[in-house]
């Protein structure tokens, strides 16, 4: 990875029918591969990712390929930290322009279940943004806890989860942290299941705040992991998966709770007071 002296910037009112497009293709280890046409210009070509908000950079060399494409692979084992990365085509002196989605093959990420013993889990999902543009959307966890199936009770939540890069030992449970500071923490009891762990969080032991959910998987003393779910083709779970809202009596009077996924697609629960 090198350092950009400045990220690129695009013009709203840039001709979109010039626009280059890149198909994109996934593979289940995390890696993507990319496919230009080929425009015929001399000299080398490369695909660029910029990481948004930042001057990091990904450069890419394209290569002619039959059909008279251009492609790049970006291996699942190159170093993408988490964030959105834009998509640029710079061709040999010229200046990175931003390219717009094709095709995007993203079947091999459907129900991908990577090796539990994997110690680094990469996810790459590319998609189009609002103004029609190319990204990428990166996460790399270490390790790392994918939520599966939630169900809501009337007072409760039910998860059932996997990890990866751990092994939940019998000290192991699950933390919920208050984004307040000073909030106390909950804690949540495992029962291990095969190749699996499910827990049962309260909706009763948790004042109104937001709630984020992770696993400790060796107690106190060992690492916290974030539980997630990243293992799919969806690059934003908050408007696909939506959990109902359960009214709730507490000690402290009525409050709504509700499971969601953050804009990183990490578990957190909402419980909000009623007045």
């Amino acid at each position: 990875m090198t350092l950009a002296p400045q990220q690129p910037t695009h013009h709203d009112d840039e001709d979109k029918a010039a626009t280059p497009r890149a198909d994109c293709v996934a593979d289940s280890a995390g890696g993507l591969t990319f496919d230009i046409a080929d425009r015929g210009e001399p000299g080398p070509a490369h695909l660029v990712l910029y990481l948004r908000g930042t001057e990091d950079k990904v450069r890419l060399p394209l290569t002619p390929v039959a059909g008279g494409r251009l492609r790049a692979a970006l291996p699942s084992g190159v170093d993408v930290p988490e964030g959105r990365w834009d998509a640029y085509l710079q061709m040999a002196g010229g200046e990175p322009c931003r390219l717009a989605p094709g095709l995007n093959d993203l079947r091999s990420l459907v129900d991908r279940a990577p090796t539990p013993t994997a110690d680094r889990i990469a996810v790459r999902i590319p998609y189009g943004t609002k103004h029609g543009n190319l990204s990428v959307r990166s996460w790399e966890r270490s390790p790392h806890a994918e939520a599966g199936e939630l169900h809501i009770g009337t007072d409760e939540l039910t998860v059932t989860a996997q990890a990866y890069g751990c092994e939940p030992t019998p000290d192991a449970y699950v933390e919920l942290t208050d984004r307040e500071e000073g909030a106390p923490l909950v804690r949540a009891e495992l029962t291990p299941e095969q190749g699996t762990f499910r827990f049962t969080v309260s909706y009763g032991a948790l004042p109104p705040g937001t709630w984020d959910l992770w696993l400790r998987p060796e107690g106190e003393a060992g690492p916290r992991v974030r539980i997630a779910r990243l293992l799919d083709d969806v690059v934003d779970k908050n408007p696909v998966f939506v959990y109902p809202t359960v009214r709730v009596e507490t000690e402290q009077g009525p409050v709504t709770a509700q499971p969601h996924y953050t804009v990183d697609n990490d578990l957190s629960v909402t419980v909000t007071a009623l007045s």
